[in-house]
């Protein structure tokens, strides 16, 4: 059995597509969980008390984080570190692998422009300390060799069919979609690299399905030479037949924003991600398991056919 905590997310939802690969006993968890393969054995249960988490993991070889609380920083202060506590707790009790898909607001700003397993964890904003929280005390459990677990970290991420998780579809594809502005956080000129939810998905997978991938990080894999924020949109609205119009979001503007668009409202702390270039690089993954990610273009012509083309 592999379960799932969070099966209705962005990264849940693919993960369970991509597991059938492997398992043909899956579990999917969450509030109002949904069947995604045929034989998907569905749980419904609140992540947040530990009974129920123990009880969601009960009998599973390999247990998968992919849980997206509200994108607030008092919420993830009250919520992660419980969560991450409990499902530790309930992995080292069964015995069962743990596998937690994480971000990279922990490392340090300095390093943004070229990030790998190795940069520097530093966090800059409220948010970043709280992962930076619950990735330690998850890997002091693998140092202390009480839990096997890894860590599958992406960038900010784009793909088909995700609504008020992805800065790209929020900010990009959808105002274009629609004759509108896009609007880019900060300077439009640096670069900005994006996993491609699928990618991040099957890398996941594989990596939960392989022994010799525990008890270590790895970045999924993710397409090198990211373009610039100009160069996003002016893609993206090629390939929709629309003008290229944006403007660049100053802080001020993305608080503005933030009263429309839901996944802005806590967006201004985070703003020293677009203040320089970012560069996420998955090379480890890539030599280790001979993965490309899907490039750029084809990437963004998926999400266009998928979600905005009648």
């Amino acid at each position: 059995m592999q379960t799932i905590l969070g099966s209705g997310g962005a990264i849940g939802v693919q993960l369970a597509k991509e597991l059938v690969k492997y398992t043909n006993e899956i579990r999917l968890v969450s509030r109002n969980p949904k069947k995604i393969n045929p034989t998907d054995e569905l749980l419904a249960a609140d992540v947040m008390n530990p009974d129920a988490v123990k009880y969601a993991v009960k009998g599973s070889s390999v247990v998968y984080i992919t849980v997206g609380f509200e994108y607030n920083h008092k919420v993830w202060k009250e919520k992660w570190p419980k969560f991450m506590k409990s499902v530790i707790d309930a992995c080292i009790e069964n015995k069962c692998k743990l596998v937690f898909f994480d971000n990279i607001y922990m490392y340090d700003p300095a390093f943004l422009h070229n990030m790998t397993e190795e940069t520097p964890i530093n966090p800059s904003s409220k948010k970043g300390g709280i992962r930076a929280q619950i990735f330690k005390m998850l890997m002091d459990k693998v140092e202390a060799k009480e839990l096997t677990a890894l860590v599958a970290r992406s960038a900010d991420f784009y793909g088909p069919s995700i609504k008020n998780t992805s800065m790209l579809t929020e900010t990009v594809f959808g105002p274009l979609s629609k004759g509108k502005k896009a609007n880019w956080m900060g300077s439009v000129d640096f670069k900005h690299s994006f996993t491609y939810t699928p990618d991040a998905a099957k890398a996941t997978a594989l990596l939960g399905n392989t022994d010799d991938a525990y008890n270590q990080v790895w970045h999924v894999p993710t397409a090198a030479n990211p373009m610039t924020g100009k160069e996003w949109i002016e893609t993206v609205a090629k390939e929709m037949g629309q003008k290229p119009k944006y403007q660049a979001a100053t802080r001020f503007i993305v608080k503005i924003l933030g009263l429309f668009i839901p996944i802005m409202r806590e967006m201004p702390e985070m703003m020293y991600q677009y203040e320089g270039d970012y560069v996420f690089r998955s090379d480890k993954f890539e030599k280790a398991f001979k993965m490309k990610p899907t490039p750029y273009l084809d990437g963004i012509r998926e999400i266009v056919k998928s979600d905005y083309v009648e």
